[in-house]
């Protein structure tokens, strides 16, 4: 343990004298000059400082030394005096140099006081009150740097919370505009690379560091994501396409269309493995993906679609987890969800149609007919071959199999909006 030093007070009571305060004050300068040139020789990254930024440490060192001066005769100002050593440096200073930098230059500092100020001292107990009292002063000094970082870590990281609300939500509200595409880069996000959107509740409050988990996972699949709280949702807007989408693109209107001419719809969650492994982040409840959009300022449709999937995936108790948007197209259809109409009738109605003939025809029969091959081969006056052989091209034009009971409902509902929104 260091002799207490904290009145400047050697055991006998006395004190450091005014004439060597005055010698430490006008030293100031040379004993900055000395640490900054030995700082320089030990310390290679300060030699690629800039002349500013050595300045600068130059400044905040001499202010060290002058205010040391300064606490010999007033031990009670430690904190104002260590605390402005460091208000006095440059704003930039602080970003450019790190705390374990810094923890490095006050201790080159401190090694280059040892050896210079007993030099100044009037005598022997003056000589042991100066070490003593450099070694304190150089702790507090230690301990203010890192009270330093720590605030502007904290501001940070506040700063950069709410930077990241505003973009989720401008994302959400379609607001994307030169200015949040900005400010994403200050968050390093890359806008022009494609963007996922995926919701759903967010964790419990009473788990431990809720959305770090979810920020860790995405880390480790080698993806960016910023997060959004809006009251009992989350939205997580993730890099990169995800397996299964990769093919989906978000059109001006909204509709998904990807590499088959219809919604992949009843696939469920195949190939979804890093949505698999994000989505257990999760609190409980469905989630949603949305369609992948090319840059964030596309990540509207994205977020869209599956917002409005989060809203009508209750029609759905046995969706998987995760679901894509397109996976819910007739729920989100009977909900009101235009986007949703407009698209069942792109990929379902519009082709069709275009193939001509009577498939549209058999279809209908075939579903009003319960899924009956043989009494709708009877209502068409047709062999059942017929009708198998019109299935088949139905599934190959729609990528839909009218067999399939999932498949059926998005196929009856595309029907029906169909025929309510007949074209002009």
């Amino acid at each position: 343990m260091l002799p207490d030093v904290r009145t400047a007070r050697a055991v006998s009571g006395t004190t450091v004298s005014d004439r060597t305060r005055r010698r430490l004050e006008q030293a100031s300068g040379s004993l900055a000059i000395t640490s900054v040139t030995a700082m320089s020789e030990r310390l290679p990254w300060f030699r690629r400082l800039s002349a500013d930024q050595r300045a600068g440490v130059l400044l905040v060192t001499q202010t060290g030394v002058t205010n040391f001066a300064t606490w010999l005769g007033e031990p009670g100002e430690t904190i104002r005096l260590t605390a402005e050593a460091f208000r006095n440096a440059p704003r930039d200073l602080a970003r450019r140099i790190s705390l374990r930098q810094t923890v490095e230059l006050v201790r080159v500092a401190i090694e280059t006081f040892e050896h210079q100020l007993p030099l100044l001292a009037g005598d022997d107990r003056e000589r042991q009150l100066l070490v003593e009292g450099i070694l304190r002063f150089g702790r507090e000094i230690a301990f203010a740097a890192a009270t330093v970082y720590a605030s502007a870590a904290e501001s940070r990281g506040a700063w950069d919370a709410r930077l990241e609300a505003l973009i989720v939500d401008g994302v959400v509200r379609g607001e994307v505009d030169d200015a949040l595409v900005s400010r994403s880069s200050a968050l390093g996000w890359d806008a022009e690379q494609p963007v996922t959107v995926l919701v759903g509740s967010p964790p419990p409050e009473n788990q431990p560091e809720p959305l770090t988990a979810m920020r860790r996972t995405a880390t480790r699949l080698g993806r960016s994501v910023l997060l959004g709280v809006q009251g009992a949702r989350l939205v997580a807007l993730l890099s990169g396409a995800l397996p299964g989408l990769s093919g989906t693109s978000v059109t001006a209107s909204g509709s998904g269309t990807g590499s088959g001419s219809g919604p992949a719809v009843g696939n469920g969650a195949a190939g979804l493995g890093p949505a698999e492994r994000l989505t257990e982040t999760f609190g409980p409840g469905p989630v949603v993906i949305g369609p992948t959009a090319p840059t964030l300022a596309a990540a509207h449709a994205s977020a869209r679609d599956a917002l409005q999937g989060l809203r009508a995936v209750t029609g759905w108790p046995a969706a998987p987890r995760p679901v894509r948007a397109e996976d819910l197209l007739p729920e989100r259809a009977l909900a009101g969800d235009p986007w949703a109409k407009a698209q069942l009738i792109t990929s379902v109605v519009q082709p069709l149609t275009s193939a001509g003939g009577e498939l549209g025809r058999t279809l209908a029969s075939y579903l009003d007919g319960g899924g009956a091959l043989e009494s709708c081969a009877r209502a068409l006056f047709v062999h059942p071959n017929t009708v198998r052989y019109r299935l088949r091209r139905v599934s190959d034009v729609t990528g839909l199999d009218p067999t399939d009971p999932r498949h059926a409902l998005v196929l009856r509902i595309a029907l029906i909006m169909g025929r309510l929104n007949p074209p002009e």
